[in-house]
């Protein structure tokens, strides 16, 4: 049944949230102070109608706004928006009892996304690839993406007909693009395995497109130019499908930061160093040490700072920094260093950096939760947190990055 609500804020996830008769109803789309109606079942309304609109609703940016799960606040002003994704981090701080700075949010320009994760699926009408509906695993078969750097969505049919004379299954799969310096770099996983027929007559086609690599479960089936990039003034060409900050003018803004604040230092850790986002560039500053558990990133980074120039020395160590954290004894030797763990944050190797004597820390995290909880840890060993600054590296979508600066006086003797 549909019912009149009025929204009083935005969730986490950027639903409105009304009062229901029995709680708290999250309606995609709506924003506060709306008067909306909605249908509602159970705790979730799927909103019918805004029957009074905010000041701050504006007109999306997409054709496919509503239906597409990526983008879930285009319809809100960008300065609330903006306010909206900082109180996100302030909130978070403030829930584990952190008091800092907390810059105002550094903003991401539409068109700027330099890679993209899209779902493929083989249909009875031809191949549909796009992103998922929210909430679902309906794939909604765009045609474009407000988000994307021009070059990728440009060359949207021209995925669907490498994708489609790769697939040999009926099941979803995934279909990663990223635009390097050299071009198009395009990975698909779950594809299927196709014949030889096919994987020639995709090589011939991925050349005639003037993809720079194509690359199927991780294997290269074809590579007509390394799809690099220059972090450090490196040629840092990553695995296929391998990791990379979404947006490069985020990337170097974040990076200066977390250089800026380590620069003082002449040894430096990188953990969590993936492909060498921050270790190559500060490699231009002090020697340092990369230690992550994913071997083909390593091996990126590794490659990258030896045909280098121009840099101090960059030794990495493959490790599992969940399971097998350094210690606070091993990271005594270093003046500084910056962690950058996934999602689930870093508890383990925040513990051993909070017991250490490190006098320099940048801590950089994708989830405004976990990143409070492992400054938590580190203020209670003894840190200041000097400030914390959020990026929006991920446009009209719920999610925030953060940087966060952190120094430990030195002990008197």
């Amino acid at each position: 049944m549909s019912a009149p609500l009025r929204i009083e804020r935005l969730a986490a996830q950027g639903d409105g949230v009304a009062k229901g008769e029995r709680g708290p109803v999250y309606v995609p789309f709506a924003l506060p102070g709306e008067l909306v109606n909605a249908a509602v079942a159970g705790d979730r309304g799927t909103l019918v109608a805004v029957l009074e609109p905010s000041a701050d609703r504006v007109e999306p940016a997409c054709r496919h706004f509503g239906e597409c799960g990526g983008c879930v606040l285009q319809h809100l002003a960008p300065a609330a928006y903006r306010d909206w994704k900082r109180e996100k981090l302030v909130q978070a701080l403030h829930h584990r009892g952190l008091e800092a700075p907390v810059d105002n949010l550094v903003p991401c320009q539409p068109a700027s996304r330099r890679r993209a994760a899209l779902t493929a699926r083989k249909t009875h009408g031809g191949l549909i690839l796009g992103y998922n509906r929210a909430q679902s695993h309906q794939i909604i078969d765009i045609a474009e993406c407000p988000i994307l750097e021009p070059a990728i969505v440009a060359a949207l049919p021209m995925l669907r007909e490498v994708a489609t004379g790769l697939c040999s299954t009926d099941k979803p799969f995934r279909v990663a693009v990223t635009l390097s310096e050299a071009g198009l770099d395009v990975a698909l996983e779950g594809a299927g395995r196709p014949s030889e027929k096919k994987r020639r007559a995709a090589v011939e086609f991925a050349l005639r497109a003037g993809l720079a690599r194509l690359s199927l479960d991780g294997e290269i089936l074809v590579a007509a130019r390394d799809p690099g990039f220059s972090p450090g003034g490196t040629g840092l060409v990553p695995p296929p499908g391998g990791f990379l900050q979404a947006v490069a003018a985020i990337e170097e803004a974040m990076a200066a930061m977390v250089t800026g604040h380590l620069s003082p230092a002449k040894r430096l850790a990188d953990l969590f160093s993936g492909v060498g986002t921050f270790a190559l560039r500060l490699a231009q500053v002090a020697e340092v040490h990369a230690v992550e558990s994913d071997g083909a990133a390593l091996a990126a980074l590794d490659r990258a700072f030896r045909f280098g120039a121009g840099l101090k020395k960059v030794t990495a160590e493959r490790r599992d920094l969940f399971r097998r954290p350094l210690t606070a004894k091993e990271l005594d030797r270093f003046g500084g260093l910056v962690f950058d763990p996934p999602r689930a944050g870093a508890e383990a190797q925040a513990r051993q950096i909070a017991s250490s004597n490190v006098p320099l820390v940048a801590a950089v995290s994708c989830n405004p939760a976990t990143l409070a909880r492992d400054l938590r840890i580190l203020v209670g060993g003894g840190y200041v947190l000097k400030k914390v600054t959020p990026f929006d590296q991920f446009l009209w979508s719920p999610h925030v990055e953060a940087v966060a600066l952190l120094e430990k006086p030195r002990r008197r003797r």
